[in-house]
């Protein structure tokens, strides 16, 4: 080939090779834009609430979006973050996000953070209602009485979807985010709906295996919460209740106890004479389970109501150290008891 046709032929090449050099970058910006910049859709017209917590990784902000339904994939949000340097940039709080916000928009909305300033509020697990009626008046300066009156309005409850005659053990103990100036009834029906989306369709038909109603299990796991603070234990204990239900033996839990002395300075010391109070949340007296939740149960002790552990076990007590020791026969559990109770007088 002579010097003339091979200029020719790498002119042609070099031409041919700008024209896909060209196409692929047009086809990729296209793509971009196309995948970053146009808008996600989830046609809710107020918004949708995103709680991003403080300490979230970025996987965590997706992972939250997604479930949420903000965003149809995770992957562009995290590409987008990545462009905008923003996974050390991303602020807590509680976040209304709009329809219709491209992935980018959304990372910098998260990057700017929420417009007014919001209370942080950790509510714990097993709260009673009156309890949790002065925390919020503390933290957000909600009115302690509306919120106990609210507890017992029927009009309200069925509002909110509860069929019971208190709010007690319906609202789910977590840290949330409060904007300023919030109502009662918005903060009480927030709690609501975080306690409901524990039941899933598969816990929904769980409670069809056990034959029990939502009801009845909250009612559970709030005895369940106030037996230990060791959340190991929780299904452990389940199984001890659930095998004392089927058999038709009395509960006899001591947090329906305290729960009946629990505007009295001493109410965690339970005298023989506390147990004749005659009371269906007595269940030293009463069989099966009280009428109502006797206390708001956290996510643990739910599932641990809904899930007991199979076991032989119909006692337990204390150790002395923060966990219990659990019994097959009434005489295993005396000599549990006086076990405890030879703990008890070393201590004084």
């Amino acid at each position: 080939m002579d010097n003339d046709k091979k200029i020719a032929f790498t002119r042609l090449l070099n031409k041919n090779e700008s024209y896909i050099i060209t196409a692929f970058f047009v086809f990729t910006l296209s793509l971009l834009l196309f995948l970053f910049f146009t808008p996600n859709y989830h046609y809710n017209v107020n918004g949708i609430e995103v709680d991003v917590k403080k300490g979230m990784t970025l996987n965590e902000v997706a992972d939250t979006l997604y479930e949420k339904n903000v965003i149809p994939s995770k992957f562009p949000f995290k590409v987008s973050a990545f462009f905008l340097n923003a996974e050390e940039q991303i602020k807590a709080g509680r976040y209304e996000i709009p329809d219709g916000l491209s992935y980018f928009e959304i990372v910098e909305l998260l990057m700017r953070g929420v417009p007014s300033q919001q209370t942080l509020v950790t509510i714990p697990e097993g709260i009673w209602q009156h309890k949790l009626a002065g925390l919020l008046q503390k933290k957000l300066g909600l009115d302690s009485l509306e919120i106990m009156q609210l507890s017992f309005d029927k009009r309200f409850l069925r509002s909110a979807g509860i069929d019971s005659d208190t709010l007690e053990g319906y609202l789910l103990p977590e840290t949330y985010y409060f904007r300023p100036n919030s109502s009662e009834r918005t903060v009480l029906k927030k709690l609501v709906r975080e306690m409901n989306k524990i039941f899933t369709d598969e816990h929904l038909a769980r409670l069809k295996e056990l034959k029990m109603t939502k009801h009845q299990i909250l009612t559970m796991a709030s005895i369940i919460e106030a037996e230990s603070n060791i959340t190991s234990e929780f299904a452990k204990i389940s199984g001890v209740y659930h095998n004392r239900l089927k058999k038709g033996i009395a509960l006899q839990a001591d947090p329906t106890v305290q729960y009946l002395k629990r505007h009295r300075k001493k109410y965690n010391r339970i005298l023989y004479k506390d147990l004749e109070i005659d009371s269906p949340y007595n269940t030293y007296k009463y069989g099966g389970l009280p009428p109502t939740p006797i206390n708001n149960p956290g996510k643990q002790a739910v599932i641990a109501a809904l899930y007991p552990q199979q076991h032989d076990y119909y006692f337990f007590v204390a150790d002395g150290t923060g966990s219990h020791r659990f019994a097959k026969t009434i005489s295993e559990h005396n000599r549990n008891v006086q076990a405890y109770r030879e703990w008890r007088r070393t201590q004084r």
